[in-house]
């Protein structure tokens, strides 16, 4: 199974700031037609999409990658707020209009840090964040603006990769620092 998911993911259009969409289930393998060019080319993506006009289909990852389906239906994959100032204009041109978003219990929220859109790695839970202390320590930072300590504590434990509440798992493209949020319905 691996080896079949690395040789689909060998075929898939490069995404530096969602290096795994297939991972992360934002494009799964589909017999359907793209909506934009036609072509069934056995992926679909399935993330979020902002346009204003009904869809009768979904994307493939090429006409996300080249920016053409965002084009034609004036369409983002990510919802970007709180970008920071020094973060360049075509970043979050490359980050909204060819970069697949990702699903999550209250909408995205694309990460960033050293300037740059961090990559986004994936959903995870408590026991995955064991091995990235430095996004623990972020959530752990972020839920104690407005929690006691007791139950920040049992809010990261309850973190859960398949579950309600779960975190989104980030790492910057310069520095490698691990990110992350979380959310919950």
């Amino acid at each position: 199974m691996a080896r079949a998911h690395a040789y689909a993911a060998a075929m898939l259009p490069t995404f530096d700031y969602h290096p795994d969409p297939l991972a992360t289930g934002s494009v799964t393998a589909s017999g359907s037609a793209c909506v934009a060019c036609g072509e069934a080319r056995g992926y679909t993506y399935t993330g979020p999409i902002y346009c204003m006009e009904p869809l009768g289909g979904r994307p493939c990852p090429w006409c996300i990658a080249d920016g053409s389906f965002a084009a034609r239906y004036d369409a983002e994959f990510a919802d970007l707020y709180d970008v920071p100032s020094i973060v360049p204009s075509e970043t979050i041109e490359i980050l909204s209009r060819r970069t697949p978003g990702f699903s999550s219990w209250q909408g995205d929220r694309w990460l960033f840090h050293c300037g740059d859109g961090a990559a986004f790695l994936g959903t995870v839970g408590a026991q995955e964040l064991a091995a990235f202390p430095d996004a623990m320590e972020m959530l752990r930072q972020e839920a104690s603006e407005g929690w006691p300590t007791g139950q920040v504590e049992g809010f990261l434990a309850a973190l859960d990769k398949d579950g309600n509440p779960s975190a989104y798992l980030f790492r910057c493209r310069k520095c490698g620092a691990h990110l992350a949020f979380a959310d919950y319905t």
